[in-house]
């Protein structure tokens, strides 16, 4: 029994509540960006701009009556450092020179203002939004303007207190925009690694999928090609013998009905093998393997000709997947033989087993009229790329030529792993 552990404050009420307040936001951000600007510029006004314009009871404050300033001239300074946040997103450089400009004016003029909190936000937004080699020259440039606001307030507290503070404030500010960068970089890079993932399962499965219709359109060449071939080396000799010898003309119908029959039970094999949910009274016949090897010669020595089988070494010994790629081999090898030098042929099948090497050899004597046995270059050929890559699975090779003397001639070698040639 496995059992999963998980983290319990994910489960948590309030944390699933959060976070899709934070889905939510963010969704409201990509589709209005401008939207988020516009709250932060209202949110920062409101919150630090007015308490410095009206006291609690709605009169003006006494840091407009006593700051020898206007209004007007007030409200110009809260607005210059407000309003460029408007853009911090998009110029977040220019924006910041621009609050920095308007923070040293301001302090140039002895003025005390809530809204700097404005210069902080500028210098989140480069490091959250802009390069990373502008970070060092805005952090320089915004240590450059607190020392004005430390030389301002020095006569009340001590002048390493107040840089403490102000540049620990400076550091929480870009930390805490190189947090939020990295963050969103990470949650990209899982996204990314997610759909490549995603394809690459979608590639293994076409490739699985290819692979498996490549097995099994093999498998569907070497049944049906080989039945048919004898059942038509059959026909073709029952039709001859017709008039002259009755009876062998009723054997060769038995014989067709016979490999039809052993045809059709190999296709259904192979079909129930295919389907997702396989009815129970399907019958799964085993694999063919070397001890089949007899049968095969005396189906296609009943088409016409003269086939000869013998074995060296210890052959039964093989593996399940190597006797099924040696019937298989031997199968497509006497089909062709039956296809291209005719009925009227003389065949050897030999397969022997010497030293861990398999060798699978199927020569014939090429047709009775001495025309050429086939026109087919070494190589092509649906049957022989077949072979050759039921071959490659045990590190093989498969060679078809021409025979001296004519004829032709299929020989195929495997050498698989000395612990595939133990497995069962």
């Amino acid at each position: 029994m496995t059992t999963t552990t998980e983290d319990p404050i994910w489960g948590h009420p309030l944390v699933a509540r959060l976070l899709r307040i934070s889905r939510r936001l963010r969704q409201a951000d990509r589709d209005r960006p401008w939207l988020l600007d516009i709250s932060v510029v209202v949110g920062v006004y409101l919150v630090f701009g007015l308490p410095d314009l009206l006291r609690g009871d709605g009169r003006l404050a006494e840091l407009v009556r006593h700051s020898g300033l206007p209004l007007l001239a007030v409200l110009a300074l809260q607005l210059g450092l407000v309003l460029p946040l408007l853009w911090r997103r998009r110029a977040p450089t220019v924006v910041f020179a621009a609050v920095a400009a308007v923070f040293v004016v301001q302090w140039g003029l002895n003025v005390w203002l809530r809204a700097d909190i404005a210069l902080y936000l500028a210098l989140y937004s480069v490091a959250r939004h802009d390069r990373l080699r502008r970070l060092p020259w805005v952090g320089a440039a915004t240590v450059a303007a607190l020392l004005l606001v430390v030389a301002r307030v020095s006569v009340m507290v001590s002048s390493l207190v107040a840089l403490f503070f102000l540049c620990a404030a400076a550091t929480a500010a870009a930390a805490l925009g190189l947090a939020f960068r990295i963050g969103v970089a990470y949650l990209e890079a899982l996204r990314e690694r997610a759909d490549r993932l995603e394809v690459e399962r979608d590639q293994r499965s076409r490739l699985a999928a290819a692979a498996e219709r490549a097995r099994v359109a093999r498998e569907m060449h070497d049944i049906i090609g080989h039945n048919l071939s004898v059942i038509i080396g059959l026909a073709d000799g029952g039709a001859y013998a017709v008039d002259v010898a009755p009876q062998r003309s009723k054997e060769a119908l038995q014989l067709i009905a016979g490999t039809g029959r052993q045809a059709l039970g190999e296709l259904r094999r192979m079909l129930g093998v295919l389907r997702e949910e396989r009815a129970d009274s399907i019958e799964l016949n085993p694999q063919p393997g070397v001890a089949d090897l007899d049968a095969l010669c005396a189906r296609v020595r009943a088409a016409g000709p003269e086939v000869t089988y013998r074995s060296v070494g210890d052959v039964d010994a093989l593996a399940p997947g190597l006797q099924l790629t040696v019937y298989r081999i031997a199968q497509e090898a006497l089909t062709n033989t039956l296809k291209h030098a005719g009925t009227d042929t003389r065949v050897q099948l030999t397969l022997s087993v010497e030293d861990g090497e398999i060798r699978v050899r199927v020569e014939d004597s090429g047709r009775a009229d001495g025309r050429a046995a086939r026109q087919v270059a070494e190589g092509s050929g649906q049957g022989i790329a077949g072979m050759r890559e039921r071959a490659a699975l045990y590190g093989g090779w498969v060679t078809a030529g021409h025979r001296s003397g004519g004829g032709w001639i299929v020989e195929a070698g495997l050498e698989p792993a000395p612990l595939e040639s133990e497995l069962t």
